[in-house]
């Protein structure tokens, strides 16, 4: 029998004191509401979204189709598949970068998050 969550799991992309991106695990609370005025979809992937790049605005990055592996500024990385969130919050300096771990396909949602709108990411760290 599946057990039901009250998190859904997630991954948190953040700039460092020095410039550079690093991630931490984490979790987001089910039945939260999250205050947000427009989405975007995309089934499509422009060459410079492989290379380093910061994320264009504070956003939730939802996971449709695809696997994708990203890569942190000090070499590390993780895996973000459907059921995973990606919280992108690296929006200065070197960012990050990212590659297809299986397939060619990433089919997403970009939820931006409003300025000071609370993110409700938990980290595992606490």
């Amino acid at each position: 029998m599946n057990e039901i969550s009250e998190f859904i799991p997630a991954i948190r992309l953040m700039n460092t004191p020095d410039g550079t991106s690093t991630f931490e695990t984490g979790k987001l609370p089910v039945l939260k509401t999250i205050s947000t005025t427009s989405f975007r979809i995309s089934n499509t992937v422009e060459e410079w979204e492989k290379s380093d790049h910061p994320a264009p605005r504070k956003q939730y990055v939802v996971t449709v189709k695809g696997k994708i592996r990203f890569k942190v500024s000090n070499g590390n990385t993780f895996l973000i598949e459907p059921g995973i969130i990606l919280l992108a919050e690296d929006v200065e300096g070197k960012g990050h970068s990212w590659e297809f771990e299986e397939g060619e396909t990433w089919e997403r949602l970009y939820i931006p998050i409003p300025d000071h709108g609370d993110s409700f990411f938990i980290s595992d760290h606490n």
